[in-house]
């Protein structure tokens, strides 16, 4: 099929073809080279002066950034090739002015104009070069553009070159991004050799040419990190570290930083586009963590690869996240049955802090900006062998750590379990309780007080002597469920349960409503003996499961019933402890005439029962620490019966003191 033709009207005109230098080219298309040329926000953080690290949302510029830290790479490179033992840099105070001082073998001075000023111009275009063991190099720079770069985008790119090997040193002065330039003449240096650069960066190409100072000091600080043994100065600050990058991640929490490890990955490659040849590559990894088992926050990453910081991640984020996560997953495997429970992602990554190091030849960049990396082939069996190796050893020291993750899925589950209770609690609070002895009034239920009565008998004595508008009442059938170790489709299924919620207006999953609840205040009344004191604790173990704010609102009380009721030539007494009776017998201007013991509430007479109902207030629960009171609760009601072997022997222990004590007075 031929192409048809077009008949087109008026003049047509060509497009204007036009050769540009690399010069304007990075000028005026900095973003393609150096990333962003306005300031952004970056999910990142900080280094603070007491020695912590802080994360934040920083104000980030890319492309200044980068720029200066294409001068500080290539003094990085020749650390990696062995030559550098420090780098030194200043920001003068005019904060434009950044110089950096190596003390590594220069390079040889006729190179020095086109290195600086020449795309495409380097040392480490052949990826097949190798070391004197006959590894592959690795490095930062690959492609010839990014001090070149930096200079062409500068009002002042001066550079001086001490070479070590014809000790001869030379200093070029370019400005105005290398339309003019000067050179000294060559001469004989002593003392170290090495490169040193300063740079002023063009206020036309960045808009605004003033270097952040904590930024620079920042990445000063990664590097320092990322090179142990290395030495780095910044205005005058010393920056050395031995254990690398694990000392950041203990920066970020002394306590709980770990080392997953530090090791290296040796594989063979065949490098060479047309004569290939076998060559050694080596992979260092080195990996630490740091948790906060409080936190609710999702992971995060500190990466870099080769010294570049990966702000936004990439492939070894990848790979590092799924493979921890897998490995934890199946050794809970068989907990996780056990407690019925099933484990996501978020519950092994909630609250982690992941500092990952990686060194290698060769890393493949999405882009010039190096923040973020693609997949290699080798990069990911050597991650696979140095997480498969590390992960199992730190699972193995890590108990609390593996407790914490199996806690989060028992959270997470019951919290659904909640929000599916609350559907059908929401059904069962319309239903009417046959069991409930309602109180009458019906405009203000703010008023209106429930007895939770032990046994049906107390029934009848509350139905006599109570407050018929205010007062109501429902008996209990025996204890109460455990709820500490009960399902919510236990608790749900439980009829008692179920009435008490309905005759209030609660419902499990929701936080309490006053507006809506039938009763303002809800009040235990149990036998005074040791099976009423187990009731009125399990019913508070109840309530506080589910709506401790009850508690922190004084709604929650229990009512005292007497344990006697003695008779005197003037008044019937109501006594509530063996202690309050003595006291009443010494007492010589009364004659008791009469004691009758209450063995439980069906045994109260009337006038007992209206004794304990017309108090306007009774004994209220409440609790100054939750924590602890969640934590004591857990103790009585939890599953480890050790905890509650401990209590009681804790108590037994005081009473002997006690008693000791007594003795010796």
């Amino acid at each position: 099929m031929e192409i048809q033709s077009v008949k087109r009207s008026g003049d047509t005109k060509d497009a204007l073809i036009e050769s540009k230098d690399q010069r304007w080219h990075v000028r005026n298309r900095l973003t393609l080279v150096f990333g962003s040329n306005d300031q952004e926000d970056l999910e990142s953080y900080i280094y603070t002066k007491d020695g912590k690290v802080q994360f934040k949302t920083i104000r980030f510029h890319q492309a200044k950034s980068k720029a200066i830290e294409e001068v500080l790479d290539n003094a990085i490179d020749e650390f990696y090739r062995g030559h550098v033992t420090e780098i030194h840099t200043t920001l003068l105070a005019d904060k434009k002015t950044v110089i950096v001082e190596d003390n590594g073998i220069g390079f040889p001075l006729d190179k020095i104009e086109a290195v600086y000023t020449e795309f495409r111009t380097g040392s480490k275009f052949r990826d097949q070069e190798t070391d004197s063991k006959g590894f592959l190099y690795r490095t930062l720079g690959q492609n010839g553009l990014g001090a070149a770069a930096t200079c062409l985008t500068s009002d002042l790119f001066k550079v001086t070159v001490k070479h070590y090997n014809s000790k001869k040193e030379q200093t070029y002065t370019f400005t105005d991004g290398a339309l003019k330039k000067k050179k000294t003449a060559v001469k004989t240096f002593r003392g170290a050799s090495g490169v040193k650069v300063e740079v002023v960066l063009s206020e036309e190409v960045y808009k605004n040419n003033t270097i952040e100072e904590e930024s620079l000091r920042k990445r000063i600080l990664d590097l320092a990190y990322n090179n142990p043994g290395l030495t780095f100065t910044f205005n005058g600050e010393r920056y050395k570290y031995q254990k690398g990058l694990y000392e950041l991640a203990e920066r970020i929490n002394k306590e709980t930083a770990q080392l997953i490890g530090d090791d290296k990955y040796i594989y063979e490659t065949e490098v060479g586009t047309v004569k290939k040849k076998k060559a050694k590559g080596k992979i260092d990894f080195n990996i630490s963590i740091s948790f906060d088992k409080k936190s609710d926050d999702r992971e995060r990453f500190i990466s870099f690869v080769n010294s570049t910081p990966t702000y936004d991640g990439g492939f070894h984020h990848d790979r590092v996240r799924r493979i921890f996560v897998n490995m934890i997953k199946e050794k809970l495997e068989r907990a996780a049955k056990k407690e019925k429970i099933t484990l996501v992602d978020n519950d092994v990554l909630i609250g982690l802090t992941f500092v990952i190091g990686i060194t290698m030849p060769n890393p493949r960049f999405e882009s010039q900006t190096k923040r973020k990396l693609v997949r290699d082939t080798h990069l990911e069996k050597g991650l696979e062998d140095f997480l498969q190796k590390n992960v199992d050893k730190f699972i193995k020291k890590n108990k609390e750590f593996m407790d914490i993750i199996v806690e989060r899925a028992q959270s997470r589950h019951r919290f659904e379990e909640l929000k599916e209770a609350s559907k059908v609690g929401k059904k069962q609070k319309k239903q009417r309780v046959e069991k409930l002895l309602d109180a009458n009034e019906r405009k203000d239920r703010s008023k209106c007080a429930l007895f939770i009565c032990e046994g049906d008998s107390a029934i009848g004595g509350l139905r006599s002597a109570r407050n018929k508008l205010y007062q109501g009442g429902i008996a209990l059938k025996g204890k109460p469920l455990n709820v500490t170790q009960a399902s919510i489709n236990d608790v749900l299924g439980n009829q008692e349960l179920a009435d008490i919620m309905a005759s209030i207006g609660l419902t499990i999953g929701l936080p309490i409503d006053p507006d809506k609840m039938r009763y303002s205040k809800i009040i235990f009344l149990a036998d005074s003996d040791v099976d009423g004191g187990h009731i009125n604790t399990l019913l508070t173990n109840f309530f506080f499961t589910y709506w401790p704010e009850l508690f922190v609102q004084g709604r929650v009380q229990f009512a005292k019933a007497p344990l006697f009721e003695v008779h005197t030539d003037k008044e019937t007494v109501f006594i509530e402890t063996p202690r309050q009776l003595e006291e009443l017998k010494k007492k010589k201007d009364i004659k008791i005439k009469e004691i009758h013991r209450n063995k439980g509430l069906g045994e109260m007479s009337p006038e007992a029962w209206k004794y304990v109902l017309s108090r306007d207030e009774f004994t209220k629960i409440t609790t100054s620490d939750m924590k602890s009171s969640k934590e004591m609760l857990e103790v009585c009601f939890g599953k480890d019966t050790n905890l509650r072997k401990d209590l009681l022997l804790d108590e037994e222990t005081l009473k002997k003191e006690e008693k000791e004590k007594k003795k010796s007075k």
